[in-house]
């Protein structure tokens, strides 16, 4: 690809230190800590954790330090590796052999860890700890939400380097760079407005700026003020509302960017709010519709492992439940997903079940589904009539 048809982000991005935008302090804490680890000072920490919102140059520190310090890059995003074999193969390999590339060392850097979530991926955060304990090189860590409970363990050995929102001032002056470069006139009116609405989020900014600006040699406020708010941590009840009342795909979808809501989650919830949202079984069928269309990409996510096609899913489901009304939109009370609160209350009966099942797959040498489907439910039977009889015989 041309440099031209480049996202802008990629385009004009920052290519040393003291091009960081808003956080130069927190990339140089950053580099002289890789440093320290290289030399194997005294006291050094085993790991760093980069945390804060998105867009604020976590990963691009991460990239300008490996290249001043001529290190080797192993860059991979966690939520895409979840389980421990995956780990291993990829960071614990990277993290035990040289640099194929005559550098003076690696750098390795494991994005996005608060993609790693639920039973299936406790393998993979320990593994990503027993990667940092023997990795020869340094190793970096990236999360939004450093202070998660799961987080705890590998928090304490990280050197712990935090990113914070951009001031509006700073992306502003940026963005007055970009505009240049990309020979846009643009007004500081508008610019004012982009860096308002990025909520301390300069990549947003400039994507925001770039999809404002393309075809156009000028830029004025009133061109970009149909411009809204980036939605972040907000409540799953004002993300449905925001939802439910979008006029375009694209809205629905960005209704549900910016919140801890995980995707399998945002499914749930639209599903157990189209009924409230809908009273017209055309909408309701239309909507359910689009939903299960979603939930097909979902089902490829789990089985393919294919992450990719999240963003997909989420197009289907938000904006078919969307765009299935037919009048104005309606305010409505939203509900919490039945699902959610049952499977919390028999949490507990669950864990039992699969610490059974996988006990009884051991002892017998049979798959877990096997036990599941085929010795469980005798074993249950069997353990039944045992305890009826105890209580005929008062035992």
């Amino acid at each position: 690809m041309s440099e031209q048809g480049l996202p802008w982000t990629e385009r004009f991005k920052p290519t040393s230190l003291m091009e960081i935008v808003g956080n130069y302090a927190s990339a140089e804490h950053l580099l002289n800590w890789v440093r320290r680890r290289l030399e194997g000072g005294e006291g050094v920490k085993r790991a760093a954790m980069v945390y804060g919102p998105p867009g604020t140059g976590k990963t691009l520190s991460v990239e300008i330090v490996a290249k001043e310090l001529d290190l080797e890059l192993i860059e991979m995003n966690a939520s895409d590796f979840r389980t421990e074999e995956l780990v291993e193969r990829v960071a614990g390999g990277a993290a035990s052999q040289g640099s194929l590339f005559g550098k003076r060392g690696k750098l390795i850097f494991m994005d996005e860890i608060d993609g790693i979530s639920g039973r299936e991926d406790r393998g993979g955060l320990a593994s990503i700890i027993a990667t940092v304990k023997e990795s020869r090189y340094p190793v970096v860590v990236g999360a939004n939400d450093p202070w998660d409970t799961r987080f705890r363990g590998l928090r304490e050995i990280c050197e712990m380097i935090q990113f914070r929102r951009i001031r509006s001032q700073s992306i502003i002056v940026f963005l007055r760079k970009v505009a240049k470069k990309a020979g846009v006139a643009a007004t500081d009116g508008a610019l004012e407005r982009i860096a308002e609405f990025s909520n301390g989020d300069l990549r947003a900014a400039i994507n925001d700026f770039q999809m404002l600006a393309t075809g156009r040699k000028t830029l004025n406020e009133l061109e970009v003020k149909g411009l809204q708010f980036r939605i972040q941590d907000r409540g799953a009840f004002d993300v449905m509302k925001e939802l439910f009342s979008s006029k375009s795909v694209l809205e629905a979808k960005l209704a549900l960017e910016g919140t801890s809501m995980d995707p399998e989650m945002a499914l749930q919830w639209i599903n157990e709010n189209i009924p409230n949202q809908y009273q017209s079984p055309g909408e309701r069928a239309e909507a359910y519709d689009w939903l299960s269309r979603g939930d097909l990409f979902m089902g490829r996510v789990r089985r393919w492992q294919a992450w990719d096609l999240i963003g997909y899913a989420l197009e289907l489901a938000a904006g078919g439940a969307a765009l299935a009304r037919r009048g104005d939109y309606r305010f409505t009370r939203y509900s919490f997903p039945k699902k959610i609160s049952v499977m919390s209350r028999t949490k507990e009966e669950r864990g039992a079940k699969q610490e059974a099942v996988d006990r009884i797959a051991k002892e017998n040498h049979v798959s877990r589904k096997k036990a599941a489907f085929e010795y469980l439910p005798y074993i249950g039977i069997v353990s039944k009539g045992i305890g009826q009889s105890a209580d005929r015989y008062h035992l």
